[in-house]
């Protein structure tokens, strides 16, 4: 039987907290191409179907990969191996990452980013950015001038991230921290999969796996 290529399929993996907070968001994307001819179904993908959550249908994961059409996702789950394990398997069969952006969210200029972002309310890009795949910048979150943000880094909500900033992949920035703004010539440098704990102030470059609190920030005592 022939596939029925018109029909659309977004699915938003992930059923939690902030999953329920992204939805919205690509509801608004649903919406903005409603006016095109094309059949758009909105999932939320979970390992298993259940019952609807806020309003949208849940599908189990195999059925989303299975059905006809073509398919479109991103991943709202903060663990990011998870996300990698995830984003692979879906592009892998044949779906495709879609960005999603706030209406009320900002990309200033010539910033480079990746497939598979997820940008919250209230949060800014500003200028000379690169960043990575599918990386989570939540509300109020803010990425300054010419940093560089490895693939499936996590920004918690109020980030503060200052311009000449190097963040390494699957590195977790938690909510209201604030990393100084480096240089060119001396960049700091969050290292790959550290986690920069709730409120901390980074004042200097933090080793791959580290976790540092406080202010200023220091390696969390194993």
């Amino acid at each position: 039987m022939k596939k029925n290529e018109s029909v659309q399929h977004i699915g938003l993996v992930g059923t939690g907290g902030y999953a329920r907070e992204v939805m919205p968001l690509l509801q608004e994307y649903v919406a903005h191409l409603s006016g095109k001819n094309t059949d758009l179904k909105l999932w939320f993908v979970d390992v298993a179907a259940s019952g609807p959550v806020n309003g949208v249908p849940v599908i189990a994961e195999e059925a989303f990969l299975a059905l006809d059409g073509g398919k479109k996702f991103n991943i709202a789950i903060a663990d990011s191996l998870l996300r990698k394990k995830i984003a692979d398997k879906y592009e892998k069969n044949g779906c495709e990452p879609i960005d999603i952006w706030a209406k009320n969210s900002t990309n200033l200029a010539a910033n480079t980013i990746a497939p598979g972002a997820i940008v919250s309310p209230f949060s800014c890009i500003t200028a000379n950015a690169k960043i990575g795949r599918y990386f989570h910048c939540n509300i109020y979150s803010y990425v300054a001038h010419d940093c560089v943000i490895g693939d499936f880094v996590t920004f918690a909500p109020k980030v503060c991230c200052n311009g000449a900033v190097i963040i390494e992949d699957h590195a977790y920035i938690g909510a209201g921290a604030i990393i100084k703004q480096g240089t060119p010539a001396k960049p700091v440098v969050i290292g790959k999969g550290a986690v920069v704990g709730m409120g901390a102030v980074v004042t200097k470059s933090v080793p791959e796996g580290a976790i540092v609190v406080g202010n200023p920030a220091k390696p969390l005592a194993r």
